[in-house]
């Protein structure tokens, strides 16, 4: 066993990235170090061959749309229309702040996608009035960053789209699969804080009556059409159109984008400066992700042909597992994973070994993928790693500390769960809609 160098390749990774050496570099860096090992003086053309591969992969072609469009929403002054138009309708209720902030958080991620855009933009406009109105420090941080992670389960999330890539199943059956989950975890994000706010007002006050008295029903309805309307029509027009079949996920993503290029212009943000911005933005996060996707594909192919595949056999061989016991194994690599990696890298690093296993036992790939994107969902609250605890930090006042944030995002991890046992326990969540809509 220990001569298989596929056994090496896990613990290498995990050093080069305690290390401080960025995820796409350390897999790539370690592809070409294995791939000697078994190619030798062809490892060159090995490696381009894999790169060709990973470039003509159509449904990728659909990331870099919808990173572009979640990076012009950023700009485009819809998420403050939305949040006035929420908060001008549930703003008194005890805890109608964390409420607004998670219902802007759904609507945003239905339109983007991109978690880093929705938590960032929502934890601006949302942190001030919170703290002006004494929220507990922890409610705030988990409010925000749980708000922020429902970018990965909520349609139409990038996740699904690296996932269906690799398992090569239907983006649209996907998106449709993890409408019902994605519901399910806004809902009980909602429920959390609403009881928690009525049991504890002071952790949650309403917004002070004074503040909306000049406000007439006029005036909300007004406010509400001119921020839900563009929201709505944006999502029809790149989920809607998914769900019917009459665009594919790349085609609607560039149809998503010109949209939301549009509400910049409509809402009157358009100015070079702002071009500059989202042009940059989606550039740095385009070459990032392209990076980790490149790093994963190499570095899951060169784990199989140096002995992945011997090391899988042999387990199975030594252990023999039943379909719901390697089920659960695999979930829980997710897990672990995600303490340390990024969802990019554990997708890009897992699906390839994983794929022929799940397939092997007749486990739905859509039934796993959705709840893959739950698994994932809770390494973005999960510390070390905790990148929605990272992207508050950048953007939350000193008051609100680490401590607040790791407390805050426990309960939000327990909904989670909660929605994983759903799914796990009850499949037709996932499988349903995907069933009546493309007869999946």
């Amino acid at each position: 066993m220990l001569e298989i160098p596929a056994l090496w390749m896990f613990p290498a990774l995990f050093l080069l990235v305690f290390m401080g050496i960025p995820v796409s570099f350390s897999m790539i860096g370690l592809s070409f170090g294995f791939g000697y090992w078994f190619f030798g003086d062809t490892l060159g053309q090995q490696m381009f061959s894999r790169l060709q591969d990973a470039s003509q992969n159509y449904v990728l072609t659909a990331l870099p749309l919808f990173i572009f469009m979640g990076a012009a929403l950023e700009r485009s002054g819809i998420a403050e229309k939305l949040f006035q138009a929420i908060q001008l309708w549930i703003g008194r209720l005890k805890g109608g702040l964390g409420l607004t902030s998670i219902s802007m958080c759904a609507i945003f991620a239905a339109c983007s996608g991109v978690v880093g855009a929705v938590e960032t933009v929502v934890g601006m406009m949302a942190i001030p009035p919170m703290m002006k109105c004494r929220y507990k420090h922890d409610l705030i941080a988990g409010t925000i960053c749980a708000g922020g992670s429902l970018g990965t389960i909520i349609p139409p999330t990038v996740v699904v789209v690296v996932y269906g890539s690799i398992v090569e199943e239907s983006i649209g059956d996907l998106f449709a699969g993890v409408v019902i989950p994605g519901l399910l975890m806004f809902v009980l994000f909602l429920a959390y804080i609403a009881i928690r706010c009525h049991l504890r007002p002071e952790d949650g006050p309403p917004v002070p009556k004074e503040e909306f008295d000049r406000v007439t029903t006029l005036d909300k309805i007004k406010v509400t059409l001119i921020a839900m309307v563009p929201a709505i029509f944006l999502i029809v027009a790149v989920l809607g159109t998914i769900l019917a079949g009459i665009a594919s996920p790349t085609e609607a993503a560039g149809v998503g984008a010109f949209g939301a290029v549009v509400l910049i212009f409509a809402y009157g943000r358009m100015s070079w400066a702002v071009a500059f911005q989202v042009l940059d933005r989606a550039i740095r996060v385009n070459a990032m992700v392209m990076f980790t996707v490149l790093g994963g594909f190499l570095f899951s192919s060169i784990f199989l042909v140096n002995g992945g595949n011997d090391l899988i056999r042999v387990f199975l061989d030594t252990f023999k597992p039943t379909p719901t016991q390697l089920t659960v194994l695999m979930l829980t690599v997710f897990f672990i994973l995600g303490f340390i990696l990024d969802w990019v890298s554990i997708v890009l690093i897992c699906m390839p070994i994983f794929t022929p296993l799940i397939r092997s036992i007749g486990v739905d790939p859509i039934w796993f993928g959705i709840m893959v994107c739950v698994v994932i969902q809770t390494s973005y609250l999960t510390p070390p790693v905790a990148p929605s605890i990272y992207y508050l930090r950048a953007i939350a006042p000193k008051e609100i500390t680490y401590g607040s944030m790791f407390i805050g995002v426990a309960p939000f991890v327990v909904c989670q769960l909660i929605v994983l046992l759903i799914v796990a326990f009850y499949p037709p969540t996932a499988l349903y809609l995907p069933h009546l809509l493309f007869g999946s």
